[in-house]
C-alpha cells in the first residue's frame, strides 16, 4: 500500500521520529492523515456542487439561483446546513431504532471509501490497488444496503416500497456501468488507476466514446440524479426510502448522493479523460478541471431532460442498454485480439 507522503522525504526531524515509533502507530499515523485528506477534498467538493447545481442550473432554466445568502447566494450551502442541523430528528413508532439510525450511515461510507484508490496526481494517492477498478465497484455497489436498511425499518409500507425500486433500479444498472468499464480495461491491461491515467497516451474517451455514453447513463442512473430519479419520485412514492428521515439523519442520505455524484465524475475522469495528464498546467488542476467538466454534464442532463416512467427506465437498462454495453466489450476484445496480431 502506498501513502500520500513517503517517511523517507517528508523531513529529516519527522522522518527521525517515525524510526522510533512503532510500525503500526506509522501505519496508523498515514491512515489518519490520508483519511482527513480524503474527508476534507470530499467537504469543500461538496459545498461546491451543491452551490453549483442550483445556480448552473438556474441559470439554464433562466432564473437567477441562490442570491441572498453572501456575495451571490454563495454562502447558502452554509445556511441550508446551519437550517438541516437545527431540525429536529426522529424515529417513527414501530421502527427498528438501531437500524433505522444505522442506514444513513451505510449510505454514506462507501462513497466516502472509493476515493482511496483515485490518483489526484502522479503521487497524490493513498492506495494505489491493482485491482483499482475492481474496489471502486464492490465498495459503491454496497450503497444499496443502505437503501434495504432505510426503507425496511422505518415501519411505513412506502418506504419499503421505495427502497425495493430503488434496488431494482441500481442493481440493473450497475451491469452495463461494469461493462461500461470492462472495454478501458481490455485496452489497457490492468485495474490499477494510476496505470490506466499512465497508458491514455490518447485519453479513452476517444477510443471508447460508446462506452463513455453508456457509463455516463448508468452512472446517472445509479447516483439516482434526474431524469431517473424515480427513487425520489414526490407524486408517486412521497421521498422514496428516505420517506421517515429528517434533520441530520436525512441531510446523511442527501450528502451520500452528492458523494457519490462526485465519485462516479471522479471515476469518469480518471478512467476516460486520462485523469491528471494534461500540458502546462499542474497535474492537480487537469484533474479538477476533468471532474468539473464530469460534475457539469451531469447538471447540464438534470436541467434539460424530463423524468423517465418506471417502466421505460427498466426497460431502456435491460433491453437497450445492457446488449449496447455487451456488444461494445465483444467489438473492443476483438479489436484488441486483431491489433495485438493474436486472432
Amino acid at each position: 500500500m502506498e501513502y500520500i507522503l513517503d517517511p523517507g522525504k517528508i523531513g529529516a526531524p519527522l522522518a527521525e521520529l517515525l524510526n522510533f515509533l512503532p510500525s503500526w502507530v506509522v501505519y496508523l499515523f498515514f491512515a489518519v492523515l490520508g483519511a482527513g485528506l480524503v474527508i476534507g477534498f470530499i467537504t469543500v467538493c461538496l459545498l461546491i456542487e451543491m452551490y453549483a447545481e442550483r445556480k448552473v442550473i438556474g441559470r439554464m432554466q433562466v432564473r437567477y439561483g441562490p442570491n441572498r445568502v453572501g456575495w451571490h447566494g454563495v454562502l447558502q450551502p452554509v445556511a441550508d446546513a446551519i437550517k438541516i442541523m437545527t431540525k429536529e430528528s426522529f424515529v417513527p413508532t414501530g421502527a427498528d431504532k438501531f437500524v433505522f439510525n444505522l442506514a444513513p450511515v451505510i449510505s454514506f461510507a462507501p462513497a466516502v471509501a472509493v476515493f482511496a484508490v483515485f490518483p489526484f496526481t502522479p503521487s497524490l494517492v493513498f492506495a494505489d490497488l491493482n485491482i483499482g477498478v475492481l474496489y471502486f465497484i464492490a465498495i459503491s455497489s454496497l450503497g444499496v444496503i443502505g437503501c434495504v436498511m432505510a426503507g425496511w425499518s422505518s415501519n411505513n409500507k412506502y418506504s419499503l416500497l421505495g427502497a425495493m425500486r430503488s434496488v431494482a433500479q441500481m442493481v440493473s444498472y450497475e451491469v452495463p456501468l461494469v461493462l461500461s468499464l470492462l472495454g478501458v480495461l481490455i485496452i489497457a491491461g490492468t485495474m490499477q488507476m494510476g496505470k490506466i491515467v499512465e497508458g491514455q497516451t490518447i485519453p479513452y474517451i476517444v477510443l471508447q466514446p460508446l462506452g463513455f455514453l453508456i457509463y455516463v447513463i448508468a452512472a446517472v442512473s445509479e447516483t439516482g440524479r434526474s431524469p431517473f430519479d424515480l427513487l425520489e419520485a414526490e407524486s408517486e412514492l412521497v421521498a422514496g426510502f428516505h420517506t421517515e428521515y429528517s434533520g441530520m439523519k436525512f441531510a446523511v442520505f442527501y450528502l451520500a448522493e452528492y458523494t457519490h455524484m462526485l465519485a462516479v465524475a471522479v471515476i469518469g475522469a480518471t478512467i476516460f479523460l486520462a485523469g491528471w495528464q494534461g500540458p502546462i498546467l499542474p497535474p492537480w488542476m487537469w484533474f479538477i478541471g476533468k471532474v468539473a467538466v464530469m460534475f457539469f454534464l451531469f447538471l447540464w442532463l438534470r436541467a434539460t431532460l424530463p423524468r423517465f416512467r418506471v417502466d421505460q427506465l427498466m426497460g431502456f437498462g435491460w433491453k437497450f442498454l445492457l446488449p449496447v454495453a455487451l456488444a461494445n466489450v465483444f467489438v473492443t476484445a476483438l479489436i484488441v485480439l486483431l491489433v495485438s496480431g493474436q486472432a
